[in-house]
């Protein structure tokens, strides 16, 4: 396989791995293992290589997702996904959509793994049954009845309408400004009375282990730690192809914040990535 061949596929590669896996490193070595059989393969009689392409990977990711499940069992705390920046300066290109914001990962992570490779390969790369029967071992009608219970699955999770796009960066934008000046009142205001914070630290930092629950209790943990980690940069970033929220110290960054806001502009979820394993990929510095 010629690399500017390779070049034009690999966010495909790359994006199925991640939506499947939610780790940059994983997904990454996923990508390098899809290329090595590339181009030692012959490809000569693949008809649709996009699709071949992005079958090899759910097929490795397949395995590693398994695999995964074992070990989050073990996990210190709540587990995020690893935050992937995105936009004009993101250091690795992806196809971005919903389906790789924090808030939907989060709730493909309680599909089972067959239910995952199903709605991703189907729903999101447009992968037919029977090449996605294929790298689950299964019939194209067993398949599709995965992908369809995997996509009601998926729905009853999501609940109400989320905001678009121009809502959602209005109402981050209220809430750093509100968040940089310590104002508890405008936090509680933009909170959904039953809004829930989430800190992954993986054991490797401070971060509370159990959820954070109710808007008003939120908005004063927010506070009570934004004190702790002062005097602190905030960044604008876009992560999953939405706006999110970076933290620093002295230029490093210490964490990465993303949100999962209504239709009616209210947050109803905010994850705190702190784990700085899970931060070493991204490049966005605090300048």
């Amino acid at each position: 396989m010629k690399e500017e061949v390779w070049a034009e596929h690999r966010p495909a590669v790359f994006g199925v791995a991640y939506r499947l896996l939610g780790t940059v490193g994983d997904a990454e070595d996923v990508e390098q293992d899809v290329w090595l059989r590339a181009v030692s393969a012959d490809l000569s009689g693949v008809r649709d290589l996009r699709a071949w392409l992005v079958t090899v990977a759910a097929r490795r990711a397949y395995d590693i997702l398994r695999s995964a499940r074992v070990r989050r069992e073990t996990y210190v705390g709540p587990w995020l996904p690893e935050p992937l920046v995105t936009g004009p300066d993101a250091s690795e290109p992806v196809l971005v959509d919903e389906s790789v914001s924090t808030a939907m990962l989060l709730v493909m992570e309680r599909l089972t793994p067959a239910e995952r490779v199903a709605f991703v390969l189907h729903d999101v790369f447009e992968v037919p049954h029977d090449r996605i029967a294929e790298v689950l071992g299964t019939t194209p009608a067993a398949g599709r009845q995965l992908a369809s219970r995997a996509r009601r699955r998926i729905a009853e999770a999501k609940g109400q309408p989320r905001a678009d796009g121009a809502e959602r960066a209005r109402v981050l934008a209220a809430f750093r400004a509100a968040y940089e000046s310590g104002d508890l009142d405008g936090l509680v205001a933009l909170l959904h009375p039953e809004a829930v914070y989430v800190t992954d630290g993986g054991g490797r930092v401070k971060a509370a282990r159990r959820l954070i629950v109710g808007g008003e209790r939120v908005a004063m943990v927010m506070l009570r730690t934004g004190r702790r980690h002062a005097p602190a940069t905030v960044v604008p970033l876009e992560v999953g192809g939405e706006p999110a929220l970076g933290l620093y110290r002295a230029g490093v960054l210490f964490c990465v914040d993303t949100y999962d806001i209504a239709e009616d502009g209210r947050i109803l979820a905010l994850h705190r990535q702190l784990n700085p394993d899970k931060l070493a990929h991204v490049r966005i510095s605090a300048a």
